[in-house]
């Protein structure tokens, strides 16, 4: 057995490109398949309840029709601060985090061609692009507590015992091997052998299952930091038209970037370790991922009366190509000696490619005169549809079916004019994407807001707030046990809009 023996961390990081196995979960698809409300200040304060309303730069991320609606050439940004409050509770161990951003979300415009044939049957046409953060990934979450039955070791067994025909590794490989030339699986059973988590079961020579080195009976202490930055952003390039008097219609070409970082530290106190048992272990782990897709829009609106407008609008499902960048170390201490496990390298995963679902959007807008309007949007997605397009990934496609489900979103909103001000309000529930209701829950969000026309422009300010519980396990597969998450976000936006 390894005994006392302190692996040195290489002094010059290198990068390489580790075989299809890898880190990918369905959590992870599920997180790229989900939406925010984002946009201007004044579609953020009327809950984005805007299919059947457009006239605003971030309607058409809705409705693509709703930038026939624009009668002059008009253009939006918007800034917006984030702040993120999550509450924790790990085993009856509360705890919280709070976090902070500003960032630049938003920008676009709309240019209208109008036709000089009153009688035409196509009055007017636009053209449009947008721009915006759609999810801030910008986030941390802090958990502690006393796990009273569970060890990572768990985690670090999975790979190196294997699940079914799998198989485990064998001693001779982690013994070695170059980190650099092992897969994804076959890297964190080495991560564990070195930070001495486990040990062979037998010593000869052609060993290929382990046992835990970590000391039995539970209570734990096991405290975890998981911090992400960046974003999924989206580009949207508009065409608009206005037939007749009543219809509306519109397409876009969406094209999607994804840049994320995700940290994890993680570490275990076991508890009374003897002799040469672990006694406590630290595993940081960064991800970097980044990539693109597309998707396309198609919608339509129609003016039922002078005062009802209805809508209807599809969005595609989302192509994402993504790639990560994975750097990890173990520092552990077993008998009174402290182990640095850093192989000092970033490995490169393969590309792979996630298909998110598609969503069905319907619209009904009631408008007073120029004074005042109530807006309604009702959304469905079948977040089961969710998949990589890999056959490696046909185990987590099987889950990602079966653990999702069919999700609605309901948005109300309204408008209130007294000459140059406007007062609005909305109101947001999003369902679950999940069958269970648990694993994240329900979304509950309201907002409100003002607004100031100067005549050829406008300013606008913007509050919203929604809550939503989710359980976050610190790790998959093996270590599962989740903490319960109470996530609270508090978003200003402030926009300034110039017709031309």
């Amino acid at each position: 057995m390894k005994k006392y023996i302190v692996s040195a961390a290489m002094l010059l990081a290198a990068v390489s490109t580790y075989a299809q196995q890898d880190q990918n979960t369905a959590a992870d698809a599920v997180k790229f398949s989900m939406d925010n409300l984002t946009g201007t200040a004044r579609f953020r304060a009327m809950g984005g309840a805007f299919g059947a309303i457009g006239g605003d730069i971030s309607a058409m991320m809705i409705n693509p029709a709703g930038s026939a609606i624009f009668l002059y050439n008009t253009g939006t940004a918007s800034v917006s601060s984030y702040n993120v409050n999550n509450k924790a509770n790990y085993f009856g161990t509360q705890t919280k985090r709070n976090d902070n951003s500003f960032d630049l979300n938003q920008i676009g415009g709309v240019f209208v061609f109008n036709n000089s044939k009153e009688d035409a049957f196509m009055q007017k046409f636009t053209l449009g692009f947008d721009y915006e953060n759609t999810n801030s990934f910008d986030n941390s979450i802090y958990t502690a507590g006393v796990n009273p039955t569970n060890s990572i070791d768990k985690y670090f067994l999975r790979y190196a015992n294997g699940i079914g025909t799998e198989g485990g590794i064998p001693l001779s490989t982690l013994n070695n091997a170059n980190y650099e030339n092992l897969s994804y699986l076959d890297q964190q059973a080495y991560l564990g052998y070195n930070g001495f988590v486990f040990n062979p079961s037998t010593d000869d020579g052609t060993n290929t299952s382990y046992v835990s080195n970590v000391p039995q009976g539970g209570n734990y202490f096991q405290d975890s930091y998981n911090s992400t930055t960046g974003y999924n952003s989206k580009i949207a390039l508009n065409f608009a038209a206005q037939l007749k008097q009543r219809i509306f219609v519109g397409a876009n070409i969406n094209v999607h970037i994804t840049d994320l970082i995700n940290t994890t530290s993680f570490y275990e106190d076991t508890g009374n370790a003897v002799n040469d048992e672990l006694q406590s272990l630290q595993f940081d782990t960064e991800r970097y991922t980044y990539g693109g897709g597309v998707s396309f829009d198609v919608g339509a609106i129609v003016k039922a009366t002078e005062n009802l407008r209805v809508g209807l609008a599809y969005q595609t499902p989302t192509w994402l190509r993504l790639q990560d960048d994975i750097t990890q170390r173990v520092i552990s201490t077993n008998g009174g000696v402290t182990t640095y496990t850093d192989p000092g390298i970033t490995m490169t995963s393969d590309d792979y490619t996630i298909k998110t679902p598609g969503k069905w959007t319907g619209s009904a807008a009631y408008v007073f005169g120029k004074n005042a309007l109530l807006s309604v949007d009702y959304s469905i997605k079948d977040y089961s549809n969710t998949k990589y397009s890999s056959a490696r990934y046909s185990g987590l496609n099987t889950e990602l079916a079966n653990t999702l489900d069919v999700a609605g979103e309901l948005r109300v909103g309204g408008e209130y004019r007294i000459k140059a001000f406007s007062l609005r309000g909305g109101y947001r529930y999003v369902q679950s994407p999940y069958k269970n209701g648990t694993t994240i829950g329900d979304l509950t969000g309201y907002s409100g807001g003002v607004g100031y026309s100067f005549g050829g422009s406008r300013i606008d300010l913007a509050y919203s707030w929604y809550q939503r519980k989710s359980d976050v396990s610190l790790f998959t597969p093996g270590l599962t046990d989740a903490a319960r998450v109470q996530t609270t976000n508090n978003n200003i936006v402030l926009s300034y809009t110039l017709d031309l």
